[in-house]
């Protein structure tokens, strides 16, 4: 083994993986993702000022909303610095304490995401099963206790498992197979006993993403239910106009995870572009 592999394992810094092959364009590439970038942002701060300055958005609705743009807002802050730094030539390897800070924002967000668009498809079914009822359900104070709820159930349930890489022993290769660190990407790094990450890594996913996608599909079938027995077709089509924005959100949201997911998973004989290009359809989707 070279001078040069021994250093890069024993080194406590990762490279970061922007597009291989395609080094001599990064400028140009820099200009479509911080564009990409620009619009998020300006998006939901948008959103975020609307809702705070017009009283009649002052609902539910719209505070759920508002939830899930400053979780969007949240997650591009996470990964901007690394996507575009690599482009633009300013880094190219990270720390590895810098790196677990990042796996801690994008999987604790992630979580938070999937947490709101829970809650907004609870809102769309009391809104349409329970409408008589929905203002004295959903109360402000009960708003801000579901998303205290969200904001601990997403912050505290990952540190045991992201402070823990803190103390494996990376021996492989220091290349991450994305501009930005996940946590399933530090482990296929480490030869240190990673039995406890993996199996927590997958109880957190299956007790949250997919539990809240369970639960997101269940309320849709009894909203589709309770839709289908209104005898107006007007009032029925006026119905799920109002859960079409919600599940957009939702297939945005799931469909970039669950494919990066399984390539993560399956995929490792794939080209570095796959796993890429899955990453930053996520990161910059979410």
């Amino acid at each position: 083994m070279s001078a040069i592999s021994i250093l890069n394992f024993n080194s406590s810094r990762f490279t970061l993986t922007g597009f291989p092959g395609l080094e001599v364009d990064y400028l140009w590439l820099s200009i479509p993702f911080a564009s990409i970038y620009a619009m998020v942002f300006l998006g939901n701060c948008m959103v975020l000022h609307v809702i705070r300055t017009e009283p009649s958005l002052h609902q539910p609705m719209f505070y759920f909303l508002a939830m899930l743009a400053l979780t969007d807002l949240c997650v591009g802050l996470s990964t901007v610095h690394t996507v575009l730094g690599i482009l633009w030539g300013v880094i190219q390897e990270i720390s590895l304490d810098s790196c677990i800070a990042q796996s801690y924002f994008i999987h604790g967000l992630s979580f938070m995401e999937s947490s709101v668009l829970l809650t907004m498809a609870f809102d769309r079914y009391i809104a349409i099963c329970n409408p008589l009822r929905y203002s004295s359900i959903l109360t402000n104070d009960k708003i801000m206790k579901i998303g205290v709820a969200i904001l601990c159930r997403s912050s505290m349930l990952i540190p045991p498992v992201i402070i823990r890489l803190k103390f494996l022993n990376y021996c492989h290769p220091h290349i991450l197979s994305h501009s930005f660190c996940l946590h399933q990407d530090l482990i296929r790094m480490a030869c240190s006993d990673i039995r406890f990450n993996s199996i927590y890594g997958l109880a957190l996913v299956i007790s949250n993403l997919l539990l809240d996608a369970v639960l997101i599909i269940i309320s849709y079938i009894m909203i589709l239910h309770a839709v289908l027995a209104i005898a107006s077709r007007e009032e029925r089509i006026k119905s799920l106009q109002t859960c079409v924005s919600h599940i957009c959100a939702v297939l945005v949201f799931y469909i970039p995870i669950i494919g990066l997911t399984m390539v993560h998973r399956f995929g490792r004989h794939l080209s570095p572009w796959v796993h890429v290009l899955m990453g930053n359809v996520y990161t910059t989707g979410s």
